[in-house]
């Protein structure tokens, strides 16, 4: 048994593990990176980058049939599942070096290809090697949850960590789960030639606002995707090619292939969280704002923190934790200045409270300002007017941010930074946006704050008739 004393010592290469190594070596600490299973994790491997990359084959299919309005005739693409496979896979073998196990060595950290485990408070296994730390960092991510619905264990199913390595066209693809991975898998597919049922326990996209989860949904619907909601699987059976999901009310659903997109769980069953004293649960470990677990040698970081799971939120994670272990500097993390996105078309965005949420904590103090994308007229050029933007304002600064709408993974960004430095509706309404853009309608949402404010305010127009008179 080889044993190593380190300084960090980080378990999981997925995006918060190799922030925190890339940053700490290359600032002078000695650090073992531990990785079981692919380098990049989930995020490169199966989840935020291939995905987009099957969106973006969709996009392209979509695109050639509807450009009649721009006076293109639309034609019925031909599409090669095969080969928009194969450019999902060039996407992530262009990106993995950034993420490889050589480019990390480089750095000076020393990677270990094994998963690790607590032996003891103060120790990790990893295959024959035991690593001592002043510090540890859990970065383990989370995987895909089936749930043990009647028969899942008697028909062939994909994950998304199966979905990207299927090779031959679904003819009829069944989703259990209308969150984001299977709403933008559905309208991949869809465009892609498939048929498509999603089949949602409750709501689709029930945690989006909404108002804006319905445009969304009105959209997805418009382009022969079938929603069914309130459709609890209760069981499911059949062989490869013909599949049948029973819901808890009798209704039948029958498709040639199913993906399961019911959620994830956090990895832990590996680490033997026991024998390092770290406080857990079904969400994950548990820690303090400062990331830290019951084990103060042991900080958790992303997904497996048990709070937001996205891949941007792990390396946030990465540099508050970097900051305490390297520096010894008190570091907490936030939440309510951190964006998602689901990249269905429209993109749904949101940072902060959604108007509901927002309602409930701040009562009539609450002010939403809105704008609708057919007042845009880069949108309008575009033909891209179905869209909305509701912010959410508290004694004039923003609270919270939702959009639907063409970019709006790109739009939320500006709400973001003026929640995360505390700006004012002001300061978002004082940019000067290029003319025509869609970033218009941020600056258009912040101005709707101020309408009513100035031209519907008696003393600002008694006051404006005042002035006017001893104008020279």
């Amino acid at each position: 048994m080889k044993k190593i004393k380190t300084d960090v010592c980080i378990i999981g290469a997925g995006s918060g593990g190799l922030s925190i190594a890339a940053g700490a070596s290359q600032m002078g600490a000695d650090v073992v990176l531990l990785e079981g299973h692919k380098m990049g994790g989930d995020c490169l491997n199966f989840g935020c980058v291939p995905s987009k990359a099957l969106l973006a084959a969709g996009k392209h299919a979509h695109a050639m049939q509807t450009g009649q309005p721009f006076g293109v005739t639309p034609i019925r693409p031909s599409v090669d599942y095969a080969a928009a496979k194969d450019h999902v896979h060039k996407v992530i073998e262009t990106i993995a070096p950034v993420d490889s196990q050589e480019r990390f060595e480089g750095f000076g950290v020393k990677v270990i290809r094994e998963y690790g485990r607590f032996i003891s408070e103060t120790e990790v296994q990893a295959g024959d090697t035991v690593i001592t730390a002043r510090r540890f960092v859990i970065a383990t991510g989370s995987s895909p949850f089936v749930p043990p619905i009647p028969g899942i264990d008697k028909v062939p199913y994909e994950t998304n960590e199966t979905i990207f390595d299927l090779r031959a066209r679904p003819e009829h693809l069944l989703i259990i789960g209308g969150g984001p991975i299977g709403m933008e898998m559905a309208q991949a597919h869809r465009r892609l030639g498939c048929e498509v049922t999603v089949i949602e326990g409750t709501k689709a996209l029930g945690k989006d606002d909404p108002e804006l989860a319905a445009i969304a949904l009105q959209r997805l619907r418009a382009e022969g995707i079938r929603i069914e909601e309130e459709a609890t699987a209760a069981e499911i059976r059949g062989t490869a090619g013909a599949i049948e999901v029973e819901v808890t009310d009798g209704r039948v659903f029958k498709g040639s292939h199913l993906l399961m997109a019911v959620g994830r769980k956090v990895n832990i069953e590996r680490l033997d969280l026991e024998a390092g004293g770290i406080a857990h649960d079904r969400s994950g470990i548990t820690v303090g704002d400062d990331l830290r677990s019951s084990n103060r040698k042991v900080y958790a970081v992303g997904d497996v923190a048990g709070k937001l799971q996205f891949t941007h939120v792990a390396g946030y994670h990465a540099g508050v934790v970097i900051r305490s272990i390297l520096f010894g500097l008190p570091s907490k993390a936030r939440q309510d200045h951190i964006p998602w996105a689901t990249y269905t078309d429209p993109e749904i965005a949101q940072v902060g409270l959604t108007e509901a949420q927002a309602r409930e904590k701040f009562g009539d103090a609450l002010f939403v300002a809105r704008y609708d994308f057919e007042e845009n007229d880069r949108a309008i050029a575009e033909g891209k007017t179905t869209g909305l933007i509701k912010v959410m304002v508290v004694k004039g600064r923003p609270v919270g941010a939702s959009i639907v709408g063409a970019q709006a993974g790109e739009l939320i960004g500006i709400w973001a930074m003026a929640i995360a430095n505390k700006l004012k509706m002001s300061s978002v309404a004082n940019m000067i946006a290029p003319y025509p853009t869609l970033g218009e309608v941020n600056k258009r949402a912040a101005s709707a704050y101020f309408t009513p404010k100035l031209f519907d305010n008696p003393s600002v127009k008694k006051l404006v008739r005042a002035v006017q008179k001893y104008l020279p």
